[in-house]
């Protein structure tokens, strides 16, 4: 096994260990077992060809950004809560996560990080962990905008950019519905504030969530906006569709088709965030005023202004 394949497989088994006995964010005093882990796999496990600072160095990193790391993966994988995610899985997604983000490129391209992570997943996960560490850690390769990707060869790329795919292969891609909300409140003089949640990645965009099977879209969005947001609202009016590609770690590329609708609520204070968000990590309320500032995704910008044109009028 190579030097830095192995040296991979001796930090996941000691990140194992770790996560195994402790489930907080790293401590001071954890540095010490860390080192203790690593040093007796190291020793046991290293056949000579093991650079231990490198282990160390990985161990010690995906431990101490672990919280930003699993809010980062949570957001990529929403449908596989990483509490119920099988513990190799999760630290193989961890430590290839750590290495995506924050290792050298010049030492690890991103692809390097990510196909290194496969093979951990292979050797060491189950059946299906393989295609399931490839489908997590190739969506947020796409959030980051595939930094890289032109650097290699054509007939080696192994995921399709959305704006190369055609209008028949986008059309033949499997479809999920999804409902959304513009939700907004007006006090009793007239002030109007839009609510918004933020996510891992730096945006601030518009609550969402899945339609379940045979279910009505305005009844989705009615149980989606409580379970997210915490808000009983009422539908003012169907605001658009906005469809877009993205990856899913079970099947690949998917069609997104969000349904969004205007609604408003009469109690706005009881917004909040439900513990274990998906890679939300906050929601506000913001004055018309100020959404123009906001980090916005592109597709998403035209849909809000939209809704704000829709509410000024009403009001």
């Amino acid at each position: 096994m190579a030097g830095r394949h192995l040296s991979r497989a001796i930090a996941l088994q000691s990140l194992f260990e770790w996560d195994f006995s402790e489930s907080d964010s790293i401590k001071p005093s954890h540095h010490k077992k860390l080192e203790e882990i690593v040093g007796r796999n190291v020793a046991e496990f290293g056949e000579g060809n093991v650079e231990t600072e490198y282990v160390l160095a990985l161990v010690k990193g995906a431990a101490k950004k672990k919280d930003a790391l699993d809010a980062i993966i949570a957001k990529a994988a929403r449908d596989w809560p990483l509490a119920q995610t099988p513990l190799v899985d999760r630290n193989v997604l961890r430590l290839g996560l750590y290495e995506l983000l924050f290792a050298k490129k010049n030492e690890v391209p991103e692809r390097v990080a990510i196909n290194e992570a496969i093979e951990l997943a292979k050797e060491y996960g189950g059946e299906r962990s393989g295609k399931f560490v490839n489908g997590v850690l190739g969506t947020i390769y796409k959030e980051m905008g595939e930094p890289g990707r032109d650097e290699l060869p054509r007939r080696k790329r192994k995921y399709k950019r959305k704006e190369d795919l055609t209008p028949a292969e986008r059309a033949e891609l499997p479809l999920k519905k999804l409902v959304g909300a513009m939700v907004y409140s007006c006090d009793s003089k007239g002030n109007i504030k839009l609510a918004f949640v933020h996510d891992v990645f730096g945006h601030w965009t518009l609550s969402k969530g899945g339609v379940e099977e045979d279910e009505d879209e305005k009844v989705s969005v009615l149980r989606e906006i409580k379970e997210e947001l915490n808000l009983e609202i009422v539908i003012d009016e169907t605001l658009g569709v906005n469809e877009y590609v993205a990856t899913d770690p079970e099947r690949g590329n998917i069609r997104k088709r969000v349904t969004y609708f205007i609604a408003r609520t009469d109690n706005p204070d009881v917004i909040k965030l439900p513990e274990g968000s998906g890679g939300l990590d906050k929601v506000a309320w913001f004055a018309i005023s100020q959404v123009a500032e906001l980090n916005l995704y592109p597709d998403v910008r035209p849909i809000v202004d939209k809704a704000i044109k829709w509410i000024l009028n009403k009001e």
